[in-house]
């Protein structure tokens, strides 16, 4: 959610944090507010442009966090980022769109799609698109790619889906723009769902077993297709 705030301020709470860890500190940079629209204005009164800069707040932010100069003309050419350092923290770029994976390409940077917002839809093409688009940089001679998948696990299948409801009810809410706080399952249970909300529910509530073949078949799926286009690239 990098739009909410300065790159400076970003790269130097990481530079500490690295310090402290070296080589142990991942940064990952997302251009959604991941909020509603007046809480992105709280945190930031130029929420409405903040987003269409994100390329160049990632340049600056690498900048500063590698010790490197800015780009000539820059208002902040002479600032160093603090404190100082051998290392530097590993930058991905974090998106569930095509936008996201083509600013990763393009500064040869990770990426990680997020399949647990858009339920898997677009990550694919996005993928794609990032490995036939990429940049090699110094640190990713390669592309490098990752899914972050939202999975629901316990003991059986009925306390998995019992459990599962509380999302379940949550998401129906967050798709209408209500961003409320996560009710528990017995308010879950209690909610009379329509017609519409039951054919938009996708229950994914499993016991432990059938959770790890159900994402085994989502990454490893991903990663023979990668494997297959480098092989086709080389």
């Amino acid at each position: 959610m990098l739009p909410h705030y300065s790159s400076l301020k970003v790269a130097e709470q990481f530079r500490v944090l690295d310090a402290i860890a070296p080589g142990r500190i991942d940064l990952g940079l997302g251009r959604a507010p991941g909020s509603d629209g007046l809480t992105a204005y709280a945190l930031n009164p130029q929420a409405d442009t903040a987003a269409e800069h994100f390329p160049a707040a990632v340049r600056d932010l690498m900048h500063w966090l590698e010790g490197q100069t800015l780009v000539e003309g820059h208002p902040f050419r002479t600032i160093r980022a603090q404190p100082g350092g051998p290392t530097t923290p590993e930058v991905w770029i974090l998106g569930s769109s095509d936008y996201g994976a083509q600013v990763a390409a393009y500064f040869g940077l990770p990426f990680c799609f997020a399949h647990f917002i858009t339920d898997g839809r677009g990550a694919d093409q996005a993928l794609t698109l990032y490995r036939e688009t990429y940049r090699p940089s110094t640190r990713h001679p390669a592309p490098h790619a990752a899914v972050c998948v939202w999975a629901m696990a316990a003991e059986t299948q009925v306390e998995a889906a019992r459990l599962f409801t509380s999302r379940e009810m949550w998401r129906l809410g967050r798709d209408r723009g209500v961003f409320a706080a996560l009710p528990s399952p017995e308010e879950a249970a209690a909610h009379s769902y329509s017609d519409a909300e039951k054919q938009r529910v996708e229950r994914c509530g499993s016991v432990p077993s059938t959770a790890r073949r159900t994402m085994s078949a989502c990454c490893c799926g991903r990663w023979r297709r990668s494997t297959a286009w480098r092989k086709s690239r080389s």
